[in-house]
């Protein structure tokens, strides 16, 4: 049950937003004029150190016409107008929020795309919308810097409930912060940033992103790190 104050409460860009997201990132994902400032492609070339670009290639080199691709969270700028045209009307492009503002946000540059849908869910529970042979296969699962966002518990629920629907052939993405070499000047700007604004960002330093997997074990992964180690982008696959 929401802990937020009766003014947040009956606001309906909070109703049912966890409290984490109101106490801790609301002026960044939940009040709506701050994100109607944010949603900007330069804000997010800001934000990643001028990475954006490589940083998305990461997930959007893995996208092929008709395939059915579930992306986990909105994110600013125009990356999942991207990921939808690469998907193509022959395929399916989910796009999962747990923000009204951000469905909002998401359903508005997606219009014009009738292959895509945009469910407000939590990314841990989202059921999946069923293919036409009946199952809830994805070609294409991303995270893309949702995990650093999230409390531990949260990480290994998410973690988990996407390697559920992994099937053989499918792949799982994970583009998000890591723990940048001790020469990267990056790596103490973030120190500060995490203190002050993002608390459960420090643990993608210390963990690897398998280690919140149930069953590692049954799965290939494959890391790569970039901008000296400020960034990771890991992709998983069921083991036959």
């Amino acid at each position: 049950m929401s802990k937020n104050p009766p003014a947040l409460a009956s606001n309906p860009y909070y109703e049912g937003v966890p409290d984490y997201m109101t106490e801790v990132y609301d002026w960044a994902y939940v009040d709506p004029n701050w994100v109607k400032a944010l949603d900007r492609n330069l804000v997010v070339r800001v934000l990643l150190f001028l990475n954006d670009q490589r940083l998305m290639r990461r997930y959007l080199a893995h996208i092929q016409p008709g395939h059915r691709v579930w992306q986990l969270a909105h994110v600013y700028g125009d990356l999942v107008q991207r990921a939808a045209d690469k998907v193509g009307p022959t395929g399916e492009f989910h796009l999962t929020d747990v923000t009204p503002i951000q469905i909002e946000h998401g359903s508005e540059k997606l219009k014009q795309m009738p292959w895509t849908r945009v469910i407000r869910s939590d990314a841990a529970e989202f059921a999946g919308i069923a293919a036409h042979d009946g199952t809830n296969r994805y070609d294409v699962i991303c995270s893309f810097f949702l995990l650093h966002e999230v409390p531990e518990q949260k990480k290994r629920e998410i973690v988990d409930h996407m390697l559920s629907k992994l099937t053989v052939g499918a792949k799982a993405i994970f583009v998000d912060y890591h723990n940048p070499k001790r020469w990267q000047p990056i790596r103490y700007i973030l120190k500060l940033v995490n203190h002050y604004l993002e608390p459960f960002a420090n643990a993608l330093w210390d963990k690897e992103i398998s280690s919140y997997a149930s069953h590692a074990e049954q799965f290939n992964w494959e890391k790569e790190t970039i901008f000296g180690g400020v960034y990771q982008s890991v992709i998983v696959t069921r083991k036959p």
